[in-house]
């Protein structure tokens, strides 16, 4: 043994697991309550022991370590107990995802090599159109707040019979924390939809890390004393690991179902909530629905991802009251690498200020090494103008798509995982995202990013939301296509918005190469199944 190295024989070595993430709150509030829809209420101690029960009963239907469980469902008491119980014996989690196409959902079922499926009963007519051309799956579960409905589907069982009917596991095996715990598919711009993979052992270190960063914050502040309530899909990058962290607190957590306006005011308000977070386009529809003129939104802290967030959203948030935050990852990324928090005198400026520094992309979180690097990999200058890719290493970073080697490879060319992000960064290390890489608008050869272009025409008062493209044009390559949704009993020309996007040029604000911007009237922006602007159909159906 190196002298460097010196353990005691006898010392047990401690895995990151999942399992370890539940002693805890079990120790220290085991009456804590998780919340279904304001419908059911559990203790800590009562969902410990649903966790074994379902371990118990998916051990009974044959699930074995290395055996891939999918489940498809909305935010659930349910899918939480999955989040724990699959990986706990030694099984992987494949969180399907619910907003893909019929056929992506075949292939991403199959390439998972799941072996038991467990669906919630509103989705039935989903699987029920895809069920001859599912092949790995042996086994089907029900999910269902209200009985067996009408199927020609065969179930191994209902999810709460099976419960029922087994001995909840008190012990659960220790393993290899580098053993696989969950999969799911991440879709690009191009190609079928990659998978992603994370380790008992990347889990836990994205949860500590994450939590270390927000519980320290002076906003946006996540700690025991919360009510959390998850607004992003659990079927996304694991609800962006946050139940796993809430759950280690032992905070008392409220999961909606389905995302319906008027029940999650109403969740909102009896429930007490006091930390979620969602995409921009949830936060906008919750703050402008008329239900909400009657919620008390006043320090509702809302960490916000999956797309830019406006400084037009975030100043309507703020004069709610709402403690809004910016959250930056990605899906290889599990998806957690840097939070955007204001400092104590930063809080004290006036809330236009405030907007623009709560809208960044922000500083790392702990155990995240970040550069933002040239064409050439060299660093560029940190004078928050010059622009990069962004280019990281954390410790629970995907080692990789799951079998799909040409496209790992160009993932971690270079050792560093490229998450093609384009960004610049500031003398305090705070990161500012300008565009992705394949939605930048090239104008005569010199890049405009299509994020500035729609945060200015969404700043116009007539416009409820904006989306911006590249259109190929035959003297500048391409020239900037905002497609602009008009507001309710709104009017607007396109020579309006135009004079609008100038007086930004004049003031600096945007590059001149914004003059050749054209404007179309849509009546909806295409948006992913997560919430984000869906820019590929976008180009689809307006550039053909």
């Amino acid at each position: 043994m190196s002298d460097l190295i010196w353990r005691t024989d006898s010392a047990y070595d401690f895995p990151l697991l999942v399992k370890n993430m539940l002693a805890t709150p079990l120790v220290d509030d085991p009456e804590q309550e998780i919340v279904y829809r304001g419908e059911l209420r559990f203790t800590y101690r009562q969902f410990r022991e649903r966790v074994g029960r379902l371990a118990a009963a998916l051990l009974y239907l044959g699930v074995g370590p290395g055996d891939t469980v999918a489940v498809m469902d909305w935010d659930t008491h349910r899918f939480l107990e999955c989040f724990y119980a699959v990986p706990m014996i030694g099984a992987v989690l494949h969180t399907v995802n619910l907003r893909l196409s019929p056929e992506q959902l075949v292939y991403t079922i199959g390439h998972a090599e799941d072996d038991i499926l467990l669906i919630n009963a509103d989705l039935l007519p989903l699987l029920e159109h895809i069920k001859g051309r599912i092949d790995t799956v042996k086994q089907f579960v029900l999910m269902s707040d209200d009985g067996l409905p009408a199927t020609s589907l065969e179930f191994a069982g209902e999810y709460e019979e099976l419960l029922a009917a087994s001995a909840p596991m008190t012990e659960f095996p220790d393993f290899d924390e580098n053993t696989r715990a969950t999969t799911f598919y991440s879709t690009g711009t191009t190609g079928l939809p990659k998978g992603v993979y994370f380790s008992h052992r990347q889990l836990v270190l994205h949860s500590l890390a994450a939590l270390a960063t927000i519980s320290s914050a002076a906003q946006g502040r996540l700690c025991r004393e919360d009510v959390y309530m998850p607004l992003t899909p659990m079927f996304h990058v694991h609800a962006w690991g946050i139940p796993y962290i809430a759950t280690m607190i032992g905070v008392k957590q409220v999961y909606p179902g389905r995302y319906i306006p008027e029940v999650l005011l109403r969740l909102l308000a009896t429930e007490g909530v006091t930390f979620s977070h969602c995409v921009p386009s949830i936060l906008n529809m919750l703050v402008s629905d008329p239900g909400a003129a009657h919620v008390d939104l006043s320090g509702w802290k809302v960490l916000i991802g999956g797309a830019p967030l406006s400084k037009t959203v975030a100043l309507k948030a703020l004069a709610r009251g709402i403690d809004v935050s910016v959250g930056y990852g990605l899906s290889e990324a599990a998806p957690v690498l840097a939070i955007t928090n204001l400092t104590a005198d930063q809080l004290d400026l006036p809330l236009a200020e405030q907007a623009e520094l709560r809208i960044r992309t922000g500083t790392p979180i702990a155990l995240v090494d970040m550069k933002v690097v040239d064409e050439r990999g060299r660093e560029v200058p940190s004078d928050d103008r010059t622009v990069g890719e962004i280019v990281v290493r954390a410790p629970w970073l995907t080692q990789g798509y799951y079998k799909d080697h040409a496209n790992s490879e160009r993932l971690w060319e270079g050792g560093w995982l490229h998450t093609q992000d384009i960004a610049c960064r500031n003398a305090a290390g705070s990161v500012r995202i300008t565009d992705r890489a394949k939605d930048i608008v090239k104008v005569g050869g010199e890049w405009l990013s299509s994020l500035e272009l729609e945060d200015i025409l969404s700043s116009h008062p007539a416009v409820a939301e904006a989306a911006v493209i590249g259109r190929p044009d035959d003297k500048w390559g391409e020239v900037p296509l905002g497609l602009v949704v008009v507001k309710a009993n709104h009017e607007v020309s396109e020579k309006d918005l135009l004079a609008h996007v100038r007086s930004f040029i004049t003031a600096g604000v945007l590059p001149r190469e914004a003059i050749v911007t054209v404007v179309r009237f849509v009546a909806t922006i295409d948006r992913t199944g997560v919430g984000k602007t869906d820019k590929i159909a976008l180009r689809d159906k307006y550039l053909g």
